[in-house]
């Protein structure tokens, strides 16, 4: 059965200042409905003003992932990203009180120490899930950026980051998580990072005003004198840096967590930006010198081809089944001669894919009709309802302790002929979400890729007494 969505079961609150802005900000999760997604509220704006965590609200990839939305924008939204769709939190209002998300110590690790201590609180919804069947590649040339979506044989979202900046202190660096379960454990703890030969630049710029070795990772390619270090200190504000040695490595006080520590972070970022496409994903992401304009400008591409799958249904029957014809019995009450489902192919939050072998031997066809053997629409329209009967026990926690009973059909409508031999596949989504048992939906039936019949219907789950 698919996972269900799940929220945390408490607000938790973090304080900090903000990488870029400088500015400090409170920033507290709140639970948050089914199908709600993550959103942003700038409570300290009039209106308290909310922003959609979506990759079509992303403004600037400028050193982080900036949203922007009724008149409001927010700023380094990735690492409280990351953390939420690392710890399987579907669910949640981000409330704020300035422009940027707390950096904390530059990593994810606080936001998902916290999230486990609130704990998480589990929702009658189905988890949305986008699983890539085809291969997805998106190049910047200018940038030296490739991305590479895969399919991935156990439905998991798995990360492979390279990062190379030609640096004698960073060399090429790799980076990997296999499935999600690994990212409190492996990339969590690990930080943002600058050159500080770039910090200069990112300080003209109007950026990094909250930075500083408590907050990021900072590595130098050689010597610097303590004018130079002092100097860089006053553009940012600080009393004084110094360097760990008299060698170039890394000037913070603290050592790297990890010796690739860098690449762990890229592929942090991935995930927060990934997060903004609004599902969990099941795919391979293979990444080469990523930022963050290649994970959004790739996460768009990847969130239009979701979109265009919905619009299509996937009407292959060369494919494993998700429900066979013994757990098709074990939900549903109907047997033979009145058992018109042979398999399911596919259920989401939204959806689902079932068939209808027709054969001869159908008892149905000795009077319908003799020499001109045709499948009656009504016994179409009830395979139709025993399909969608199915999605709608499927939404249950027990099942084989429920019934579905069909309210209301409108605007049925009959295409082509259905004859024996022909292959009946029925594509059914939500029309409204569930509410209250009952289920709203509109049902296709497809006979070679072409539509045969269709109708909407109206079914009710009630609990067998």
């Amino acid at each position: 059965m698919t996972k269900k969505q799940r929220t945390i079961r408490k607000s938790i609150s973090f304080s900090g200042i903000g990488l870029h802005t400088g500015q400090q900000t409170t920033m507290t999760l709140h639970p948050a409905e089914a199908n709600h997604g993550y959103k942003f509220q700038r409570s300290d704006l009039p209106d308290s003003p909310i922003i959609d965590a979506n990759v079509d609200r992303v403004v600037s990839t400028q050193r982080g992932t900036t949203l922007e939305q009724n008149g409001a924008q927010v700023n380094t939204t990735e690492h409280i990203l990351a953390a939420l769709y690392g710890c399987e939190v579907d669910n949640a209002m981000i409330e704020l009180t300035g422009p940027e998300i707390p950096i904390m110590d530059g990593s994810s690790i606080e936001f998902v120490e916290a999230l486990e201590a609130a704990g998480y609180q589990d929702q009658e919804a189905n988890r949305k899930y986008f699983k890539l069947n085809s291969n997805v590649w998106y190049e910047d040339k200018e940038k030296g950026v490739e991305m590479l979506a895969v399919p991935e044989p156990q439905d998991e979202f798995r990360i492979t980051v390279m990062v190379d900046y030609r640096s004698p202190i960073l060399g090429t660096q790799h980076a990997s998580m296999y499935k999600i379960s690994e990212f409190k454990d492996e990339i969590a703890r690990s930080r943002t990072f600058v050159f500080l030969r770039e910090v200069k630049h990112l300080a003209n710029e109007g950026l990094i005003k909250g930075g500083d070795l408590n907050n990021a990772v900072v590595l130098i390619e050689r010597i610097y004198s303590d004018e130079e270090l002092h100097s860089i200190a006053q553009l940012l504000g600080k009393e004084d840096l110094k360097s760990r040695g008299d060698v170039p490595g890394v000037l913070n006080t603290s050592p790297l967590r990890y010796q690739n520590e860098p690449a762990r972070h890229k592929l942090l970022d991935i995930m927060g930006d990934l997060a903004l496409m609004g599902c969990f994903l099941q795919a391979h992401i293979l990444a080469a010198r990523p930022g963050h304009a290649g994970n959004t400008s790739f996460a768009k591409i990847l969130k239009k081809m979701m979109i265009e799958e919905k619009k299509t249904p996937n009407l292959s029957t060369d494919r494993p089944s998700v429900l066979d014809i013994n757990q098709i019995s074990a939900m549903l009450p109907h047997r033979y001669p009145f058992l018109l489902v042979d398999r399911i192919l596919e259920i989401n939050e939204d959806s689902i894919i079932g068939l209808k072998n027709v054969t001869l031997n159908e008892p149905y066809f000795q009077g319908h009709f003799p020499g001109n053997p045709v499948m009656p629409g009504v016994l179409q329209v009830e395979a139709m309802a025993q399909v969608g009967g199915i999605f709608a026990l499927n939404t249950v926690p027990d099942p084989e302790h429920y019934t579905t009973y069909f309210m209301k059909i409108d605007n049925v409508k009959f295409k082509q002929k259905v004859l024996p031999g022909d292959t009946l596949v029925f594509h059914l989504e939500l029309m409204s979400p569930i509410r209250r048992g009952l289920v709203n939906m509109k049902g296709r039936g497809y006979v070679r890729g072409q539509l045969a019949s269709e109708a909407e219907m109206l079914a009710k789950i009630v609990k067998d007494k």
